[in-house]
């Protein structure tokens, strides 16, 4: 077993009760595959990992200067926040130097992804809004991008709209998947979403992190600048980027998708667990790190040893008297391809 692919498993008492298989593609920006697991040519949906490609055309395009964005701002637009107060005061902020309400955002309303938060919802004390979206930075930006061209608002977020064909080039351009090869479809926020192969997203994420141009060093060094905007409290990819500041970018997507770019070591990965388990995807993600540190980047680990981190690791499985029961935990190992 000590040679079997990388996997999430739960346990129970001593029997391991149920499996979570995990794809894998970590590449360089070249497009060489360095290691895997499962299958790195999987076609599955990018999600919100995609974010910061979508965000991309703000800069490139000029919206950003035009419109004075912010870091925060951008950060935003590439974050699945948790509709914390400080989320909310940066899309607002935005949004009201835009002119734009919560009627211009297409993203609907969801329960915050901050337990905190949408308990306060489920108590009265907070009522949700569209700026409340986990996705309203992405909109924004969206919306930023179609005022800059003098392309209309309304559709902004549907497949053919310009906002839409701008954005699927550069994500064509990035991933070095053909605009007709790359499968669409409508994300949970209503905003387009992209299917390709794991492989090309890691690679995406590999040219992001190796890019010498200023528009990508700007989106990685505003995402580092502000973890906290990425995600939220407790979040993994917010943690992440607090304990390895400058050494990581991460983006965790809907249905167990993970992407990030290691910009001090040019590399980028991503992951798919195959039945779409959340919590297995943060947990798969920290074991595909440390087993690149040891493998790929001896000279310069990884230090994963962080108390922030820790507790996104192996878990324990209680029952209802707070009992454990067994864990949660990474078993199995990458293959590593021979250089």
């Amino acid at each position: 077993m000590a040679n079997s692919p990388l996997r999430i498993e739960s346990t129970r008492g001593s029997i391991v009760e149920a499996v979570h298989h995990v794809s894998v593609a970590v590449s360089d920006a070249g497009g060489r595959l360095l290691a895997s697991a499962g299958n790195p040519d999987d076609v599955t949906w990018w999600r919100s990992a995609a974010k910061p490609f979508q965000a991309l055309p703000l800069l490139q395009d000029g919206a950003a200067e035009r419109f004075a964005v912010s870091d925060e701002e951008l950060t935003l637009a590439c974050a699945s926040h948790s509709s914390e107060p400080r989320h909310l005061e940066v899309v607002s902020r935005w949004m009201e130097r835009l002119g734009l309400t919560d009627l211009d955002l297409s993203c609907g309303v969801h329960p915050p992804l901050s337990p905190v938060v949408a308990q306060a919802v489920v108590r009265g004390s907070a009522s949700p809004t569209p700026r409340w979206s986990n996705c309203s930075g992405k909109h924004t930006g969206m919306l930023a991008l179609a005022m800059h061209h003098g392309w209309p608002l309304a559709g902004y977020n549907a497949a053919g709209h310009p906002v839409q064909a701008r954005i699927l080039s550069e994500v064509a351009r990035w991933t070095g998947i053909a605009e007709s090869d790359l499968a669409q479809s409508v994300d949970g926020c209503t905003a387009v979403c992209f299917g390709l192969p794991l492989r090309a997203m890691a690679l995406g994420y590999a040219r992001l992190a190796a890019s010498p141009d200023p528009a990508p060093r700007r989106i990685l060094a505003a995402m580092s600048s502000h973890p906290f905007l990425v995600a939220g409290t407790g979040r993994l990819c917010t943690d992440l980027m607090i304990a390895l500041p400058g050494s990581i970018v991460a983006k965790v997507g809907a249905e167990g998708i993970y992407s990030a770019a290691l910009p001090r070591a040019g590399l980028g990965i991503a992951l798919k667990v195959e039945d779409g388990d959340t919590r297995a995807s943060g947990l798969a993600l920290l074991e595909v790190l440390r087993q690149l540190s040891a493998e790929l980047m001896a000279a310069t680990p990884l230090d994963l040893s962080a108390a922030s981190l820790i507790h996104h690791g192996k878990q324990p499985i209680r029952n209802t008297r707070g009992a454990v029961t067994g864990e949660v935990r990474p078993a199995g190992l990458l293959h590593f391809f021979a250089a």
